[in-house]
């Protein structure tokens, strides 16, 4: 086998990246082991990704560890909090406060809002109706812009006869 070849193909670079598919993780873990060459390869393709990643760094505001420390505390103050994953992904804390009320905190996926039946009626015929208005606003602008013309005409017109003699 050609080492050097080996090396120089990418398959390092895949397989430290994580996009190595399985049987190149196999063969590239058994040429490791064979060939020391491979093994130093390896290193220094993973000193230099180190060092450029934290080259790239972006260090984090300073309020965030304190807002970090926060968010946990509050989860410690709550020993009973239940953490439920429902069949669509979602978290659900619950907890049972001190009056007895049940509260539940949903964290989703999805941007859309999400109605009852009854307001959707109401919100088509909002829909429905500024459509209407929509259109009749347009009809009346082109009707009055009409009537303008026709105004300018007639006192170009009057204009007109007031001159002859």
């Amino acid at each position: 086998m050609n080492v050097k070849a080996y090396i120089e193909s990418g398959i390092l670079e895949t397989y430290a990246l994580g996009l190595a598919s399985e049987a190149e993780v196999q063969e590239l873990l058994r040429y490791k082991e064979e060939y020391p060459q491979v093994q130093l390869a390896l290193n220094d393709l993973e000193t230099n990704l180190e060092r450029l990643a934290s080259s790239m760094a972006v260090t984090p505001p300073p309020a965030i560890w304190q807002r970090i420390e926060k968010d946990i505390d509050e989860i410690a103050r709550i020993p009973e909090a239940k953490i439920v994953k429902t069949d669509n992904g979602q978290h659900n804390h619950t907890s049972n406060g001190s009056n007895g009320q049940q509260f539940i905190e949903v964290e989703g996926k999805s941007s859309h809002i999400r109605i009852h039946r009854a307001w959707r009626w109401v919100f088509a015929a909002v829909f429905v109706l500024g459509k209407i208005f929509l259109i009749c606003a347009i009809y009346f602008y082109l009707e009055n812009r009409q009537a303008q013309e026709q105004i300018q005409q007639l006192k170009t017109e009057l204009k007109h006869f007031k001159t002859i003699p």
